[in-house]
């Protein structure tokens, strides 16, 4: 195989894994696993795997979790939904399964959590999540304001 077809094969394969991501990104709520993942992308779940891992960084299943743990996080924020239906809302069908993981990536349980953000919030010290959000989203190159040239 030339190189160049085997670039053109690599940059296929990317397209494919990139599908998948946005999948994982558009419906992390539905029951997705990684044999569901690989048949819409007509692989089988081992170099679907590999593929994504050598991609992305991480698994396919972590970037579904990663994806969810972030959602419920928004979720419970909010402050009005328990853990369970935080849970739920967010695809996870084991409350124990969702909790083990919002504690690995997040530091503390869910419902400790949701009680930090709320005393927080009485206590003033955190502002409202959409500034938090406003504030903490990447600059893209033409949003950034230009270079002050005094600086240089």
């Amino acid at each position: 195989m030339s190189t160049r077809s085997a670039d053109e094969q690599r940059l296929r394969q990317l397209v494919v894994l990139r599908r998948v991501r946005d999948r994982i990104d558009r419906e992390y709520a539905q029951p997705l696993d990684v044999e569901a993942l690989a048949r819409g992308a007509h692989m089988s779940a081992g170099h679907l795997s590999r593929e994504f891992r050598s991609a992305f960084g991480e698994s396919p299943y972590s970037y579904l979790m990663t994806r969810r743990i972030e959602r419920a996080m928004a979720l419970l924020r909010r402050g009005d939904l328990s853990v369970t239906e935080v849970c739920f809302a967010v695809g996870c069908s084991s409350l124990g399964t969702f909790s083990t993981r919002f504690t690995e990536l997040v530091g503390v349980s869910p419902r400790a959590y949701r009680d930090q953000v709320a005393a927080e919030e009485r206590a003033g010290g955190e502002p409202p999540s959409c500034v938090v959000k406003s504030a903490a989203r990447p600059v893209r190159n033409r949003e950034a304001p230009p270079a002050l040239s005094h600086l240089a």
